[in-house]
């Protein structure tokens, strides 16, 4: 199964982009291991529309043109289910288990997902009832997606 974040909005050079990059490559040293097929990430442009409405509209677009066909859809939304690191590892193990293709992650820009989007996605996650930034939420999820790799591989990284 290969694991692919679809984000609105480029990180710059910098810190930000250094950890997300960091976590990215230490899943792909254990991920392939356990069957991944690796992890990248794509990154949209932000819409440029007037509105919130229509730029939320457009952002969609772009996600769901993004996403391959045999994929499940996880919506990274404020709203969304606050799911502890075994449980989130144990989702992906079973997707990998079932021959899913495809696991997309999807971020939001500054005015997060359609409803369409959310409602499409089979898991939708939050990373605690706070708003967070756009940019940190990447380096959280990318942070997740390594630690539910080191679980699975019996890893030391994640203590509970």
């Amino acid at each position: 199964m290969r694991l692919l974040v679809i984000a609105i909005g480029r990180l710059k050079q910098g810190p930000e982009r250094e950890l997300a990059e960091r976590y990215r490559a230490r899943f792909d040293d254990i991920g392939r291991r356990l069957g991944f097929r690796g992890l990248e990430v794509c990154e949209l442009s932000e819409s440029r529309a007037r509105d919130a409405t229509a730029r939320i509209a457009e952002e969609a677009a772009a996600i769901v043109a993004a996403i391959p066909p045999k994929s499940v859809l996880v919506a990274l939304d404020e709203r969304g289910d606050n799911i502890d690191s075994g449980a989130f590892a144990r989702r992906l193990a079973r997707w990998r288990d079932d021959q899913v293709a495809n696991a997309i992650f999807s971020i939001g820009g500054a005015d997060g997902l359609s409803p369409e989007l959310r409602r499409m996605a089979q898991l939708k996650m939050a990373f605690g009832s706070a708003t967070w930034p756009h940019q940190m939420v990447r380096v959280m999820l990318l942070e997740q997606i390594y630690r539910a790799a080191t679980i699975l591989a019996g890893h030391p990284y994640h203590r509970a």
